[in-house]
């Protein structure tokens, strides 16, 4: 029998219960890994986990069990191309937010965009650093990441914020 792929809305409420019982030790770090890692195979179900543990209060990003990250580095190119999608979204909406004075929206993206670098620096370095460039290309107006920035309408101003993001994370 084959397993139902999850809807986007499916995974992120999936995330939500699984990350709250973790919080509440109802799961253990394993069981939790065990369980995302099913939702990291497909895309609904990776941007459904990244768009609940990116943006809410759970603890669990600022906290990564080592179970998670052995996951999420076993999971390979979609969670790459997904937190580096993420950390370019964050950038470029930190400072929309800053120019329209909502502090609390500016705030919110800015822990999405460190939980993004931080993340980042755990996934595999070669994937990571040729995901980057990929996306630091387009903000020179090149490459095929054109797309994805055209997509969001980033001016020029945010493409320098994306550009500075990707340049804070050090090669590991």
């Amino acid at each position: 029998m084959q397993k139902k792929s999850p809807s986007f809305e499916e995974a992120i409420n999936a995330a939500s219960l699984w990350c709250t019982a973790w919080e509440q030790g109802e799961l253990s770090d394993e069981i939790l890994a065990d369980r995302i890692s099913e939702l990291l195979e497909t895309r609904n179900g990776s941007r459904g986990f990244f768009a609940f543990s990116l943006s809410s209060n759970s603890p669990l990003m600022d906290r990564l069990p080592d179970a998670l990250i052995f996951r999420l580095r076993e999971a390979g190119e979609i969670v790459v191309d997904l937190t580096a999608k993420n950390l370019a979204m964050s950038s470029a909406m930190t400072l929309h937010h800053q120019l329209n004075k909502k502090p609390d929206k500016k705030a919110a993206s800015e822990n999405i965009q460190r939980r993004c670098i931080e993340l980042l620096r755990l996934l595999e370095p070669h994937s990571v650093k040729e995901r980057l460039e990929s996306l630091l290309e387009a903000t020179n107006g090149k490459g095929k990441d054109l797309d994805f920035l055209s997509r969001w309408n980033y001016d020029d101003a945010q493409k320098r914020e994306i550009a500075k993001a990707i340049n804070s994370i050090p090669e590991n």
